[in-house]
């Protein structure tokens, strides 16, 4: 094989209570990526569109995670890469994980799926920590693995793949404005309550259960956010809004998608989707701020060859 097309998932992290533990993969937005096998050793980005990136190799989150692969694998061949950015950068949805979890996978092709799962999940981290600073594991994990993750530990790493629902799906709206990851990591709290801790794990608890047995009424009970959410609403322009109008419609529950600012609602059902969406719309529609709203099936495969 000498060349690869890839659709590597946006993805939803925290999703509420599972604050940089927990994540899911959306099925209708992505990046697509195509890797060309070269004889000269080495990464080059020969096309970037959809976004305005950087061609460096080094800083660059997907090309930095194909060198570094290509250099643990003592690799005797190297890779052009070209990455289509589906959706933005800075949206909430895991850009820079969709790049570098994308890379991860793409690369291992060439390399008759040398790693596994949970290696290339730890390659990912570090073209996070390319492009945002921190090798946090959430989004790059629920790309991979596809459908729900929980990151149970760091030390060492442990990700553990959730089942998903069937009728489970996302309506996730995406503000035009910019929220800085950084910025959103400021604004959190240094202490927490323990009475506000303990709820926060039992809801991580009640998730979990509810994503095995099915029980759409724990999912919704369970998504609810005590320690992120209440400091980082502020930083999205008519958060509780939008979170009440989909709750009206007949939505599960609404957060924040990783750091903002884009506004995710799970829902049982095409049907309840629509309506959550059409709810949604209504409400930002006369903001004066420009939006993007999709649709989308939890993804259970996460990566996909095209």
């Amino acid at each position: 094989m000498d060349y690869l097309k890839i659709f590597s998932p946006a993805t939803v992290a925290n999703v509420s209570c599972g604050f940089d533990s927990m994540g899911f993969a959306v099925d209708a937005i992505g990046d697509e990526m195509t890797f060309t096998k070269t004889a000269e050793k080495g990464v080059k980005i020969t096309n970037i569109t959809g976004a305005d990136l950087t061609y460096d190799v080094d800083k660059n989150a997907a090309s930095a995670v194909v060198k570094k692969i290509l250099l643990d694998a003592k690799a005797n061949f190297g890779i052009e890469l070209t990455i289509h950015k589906g959706f933005s950068p800075g949206s909430g949805l895991g850009s820079s994980a969709a790049s570098a979890a994308g890379a991860a996978f793409g690369v291992n092709q060439f390399l008759e799926n040398k790693y596994s799962e949970l290696e290339l999940t730890k390659f990912a981290m570090f073209g996070e920590e390319v492009a945002c600073g921190t090798p946090i594991a959430d989004n790059v994990a629920a790309a991979i693995y596809g459908g729900f993750v929980l990151v149970r530990s760091y030390e060492p790493l442990d990700i553990i793949k959730l089942p998903v629902p069937e009728k489970l799906r996302v309506v996730a709206i995406h503000p035009q404005i910019e929220v800085k990851t950084k910025d959103a990591r400021e604004v959190l709290p240094k202490e927490i309550p323990l009475k506000d801790a303990i709820t926060q794990w039992a809801n991580v608890g009640g998730l979990v259960s509810g994503l095995y047995t099915n029980n759409y009424e724990l999912i919704s009970n369970s998504l609810v956010d005590l320690v992120a959410e209440p400091a980082r609403k502020s930083l999205i322009p008519f958060f509780d809004e939008v979170k009440e109008s989909a709750i009206k419609a007949g939505a599960l529950g609404a957060g924040i998608s990783g750091s903002g600012p884009t506004i995710y609602a799970l829902c049982k059902g095409d049907e309840i989707a629509e309506k959550v969406h059409s709810a949604i719309n209504e409400t930002y529609k006369n903001t004066g701020i420009e939006f993007e709203i999709f649709i989308s099936k939890v993804n259970p495969a996460g990566m996909k060859i095209l």
